[in-house]
């Protein structure tokens, strides 16, 4: 055999077959989404969020209630394949944790729960930002980017987190561009 048609013959073949795994990628991210599924794993994903925000002397995600808002925004205000990546990166972060740590994300120390995350953090993003783009174009946002940008959402227009965890003026008398923050001031909830 040539060794000219061997190489084209394993770049169409590899080719075909990166386009058919992609295919099926898409075509599956495009399908009904389990929101079923994705009310079973609220604890879940108050755990996450607890370990995005902790509780400190400030209150934490759990406690402004983050995993109440990051699930009905992914149900009601996120389009097919963003619920779809964020339900298949639940169910792939609960089989990572068993594999891993042998055990369920809830039961993991806080070392290793930060261990999960930086994975997935890792997995999620490309270290070029055209791939990134062209990713979240074609298949929707990754799992760990949206629980992130979710959770922070969450907590800074919840109650508990603007008034006890932001500094938070309730009535602004006058508008001034640039505040300088005093010393163990918290950041502005407001400008």
């Amino acid at each position: 055999m040539n060794r000219r048609t061997l190489i084209k013959g394993f770049v169409v073949f590899s080719s075909l077959g990166l386009s058919s795994f992609s295919l099926y990628k898409w075509f599956s991210l495009s399908g009904k989404p389990d929101h079923h599924a994705l009310h079973e794993m609220q604890g879940l994903i108050a755990e996450l969020a607890e370990v995005i925000i902790p509780g400190t002397d400030t209150p934490g995600a759990k406690d402004a209630m983050v995993d109440v808002f990051i699930v009905d925004m992914i149900e009601s205000c996120t389009d097919i394949k963003t619920q779809n990546n964020f339900i298949y990166g639940l169910n792939e972060l609960k089989e990572y944790t068993l594999n891993t740590y042998h055990t369920s994300f809830s039961n993991c120390s806080i070392a290793e729960k930060t261990a999960i995350l930086k994975h997935f953090e890792k997995k999620s993003v490309y270290h070029y930002n055209i791939l990134n783009k062209i990713d979240r174009k074609f298949l929707g946002q990754p799992f760990f980017v949206k629980l992130k940008e979710l959770t922070v959402e969450g907590y800074c227009i919840s109650q508990v987190g603007a008034t006890k965890g932001l500094d938070y003026d309730y009535i602004p008398h006058n508008y001034q561009a640039c505040i300088p923050l005093t010393k163990n001031q918290r950041s502005w909830a407001t400008k």
